[in-house]
């Protein structure tokens, strides 16, 4: 009996060096995947990616040759690349013209699965509890934000699945972990009494998330979707976990308000803004089950689960000592 033949689905990644773009192409390589991958490096340097069966494609958002090369006869396009900060121009040519570029060669090589990676930041400072997408009018302050909404249209003209996850955590995190390390040390108190529910997900889960979008038999209708966890994280165990693998020093005491919260934050200057703080202090917590049904990918223990295995690499990434 002839053997039979096994037909692989190919993949073209955007941002497959970030760092939920990173995850996504370990996973999708780890499933059989074939996998293009734009990558800035300089022309001619193609080569095969170390974990595995990924070719490079020299170029960026805005080389119309580089993305017809990814695009061409690919089944699916993973748009994960973003411009998380930067000015206006650096913003829109990633998040507004990039995205608008990769669907277009996407449309012209015929790819039909198209799913595209945005933030559940464009609704802007809550709180948001418990809300279903665009329940509330998006109203982003960020550029990056705002550009990443636009964005969003580009994607959703070209029949995309767009995903608007909350705060994500794990290796590589340089924004969350990082931020609350900061903010106990401005404001060293249990912010709302550490109440506020938050939307999170673990990279690694994410990734599982994507790849299964990617890889399903069935597609998942156009349209956008939450992407955290189902279930929301308190603050106070997040910080209590942080604080158990000695990430963070563990906060007690009686509840401070927001009001007294924004003072304390004033008068310890630092990196992370009064509407930065309001993100992770306050009710951010987006409703995030259906897209984790419609994909039959399992969502996982939830972040906090998840956090002992990163904890290695946000204390070399906090400069951090080893636990004794």
């Amino acid at each position: 009996m002839a053997q039979e033949q096994v037909v692989r689905t190919t993949v073209a990644l955007t941002g497959a060096t970030g760092f939920i773009g990173s995850a996504v192409l370990t996973a999708l390589v780890a499933r059989g995947a074939r996998v293009r991958a734009l990558t800035r490096r300089a022309r001619g340097e193609q080569v095969a990616d170390g974990r595995g069966g990924a070719r490079w494609i020299p170029g960026d958002l805005a080389d119309e040759g580089a993305l017809a090369a990814l695009c061409e006869g690919a089944d699916v396009l993973l748009h994960l690349a973003s411009r998380v900060a930067g000015t206006t121009a650096e913003c829109e040519a990633v998040n507004l013209h990039g995205t608008a570029a990769v669907t277009a060669a996407a449309a012209r090589a015929g790819i039909g699965r198209i799913v595209h990676l945005s933030t559940a930041a464009v609704y802007g400072v809550g709180p948001h509890a418990g809300i279903t997408v665009d329940e509330v009018p998006p109203a982003p302050l960020s550029e990056a934000s705002r550009t990443r909404l636009l964005g969003e249209r580009h994607a959703l003209a070209a029949g995309a699945v767009v995903l608007r996850p909350g705060l994500v955590t794990g290796e590589g995190d340089r924004w969350v972990v990082p931020a609350l390390a900061e903010l106990v040390r401005r404001v060293p108190a249990l912010w709302e009494g550490g109440e506020a529910r938050l939307s999170l997900v673990d990279r690694t889960d994410l990734a599982r998330l994507i790849t299964a979008l990617a890889l399903a038999d069935h597609a998942v209708p156009p349209g956008v979707h939450h992407a955290s966890h189902p279930e929301p994280v308190r603050a106070g165990d997040l910080l209590a976990e942080l604080a158990a693998h000695g990430l963070l020093p563990a906060l007690s005491g009686p509840a401070v308000p927001w009001a007294e919260c924004r003072r304390l934050l004033a008068a310890a200057p630092g990196r992370i803004s009064e509407r930065q703080f309001a993100l992770i202090a306050l009710d951010h917590w987006y409703r995030s089950a259906e897209i984790w049904h419609l994909a039959a990918c399992p969502s996982g223990p939830g972040p906090l689960t998840r956090l002992p295995a990163a904890a290695p690499w946000y204390r070399g990434h906090l400069g951090l000592p080893e636990p004794a």
